[in-house]
């Protein structure tokens, strides 16, 4: 939660400033601020949750730990 509060003080005046140049007319250049501004929050929140990424990366290296796999109960009892 601090996290994003941190972000949120730096991004709301990059899309501020953003909403200020789109209102001036310079279009191409406040959607490209409004967008940081968006990245700046969406990335670190989405993208980059730490705790994500090492579940990702340990379910991917470990993918039949701690899973019931219902097929390969089925196929053994399948052999007899």
């Amino acid at each position: 939660m601090i996290g994003l509060v941190g972000t949120l003080i730096f991004a709301i005046p990059v899309a501020n400033f953003g909403v200020w140049r789109l209102l001036d007319g310079q279009v191409s250049y406040g959607v490209a601020l409004i967008g940081i501004a968006v990245a700046m929050v969406a990335v670190p929140q989405y993208v980059l949750d730490p705790g994500r990424m090492l579940g990702r990366l340990i379910s991917g290296l470990l993918p039949s730990l701690g899973r019931s796999d219902p097929t390969t109960s089925d196929e053994s009892a399948g052999e007899d």
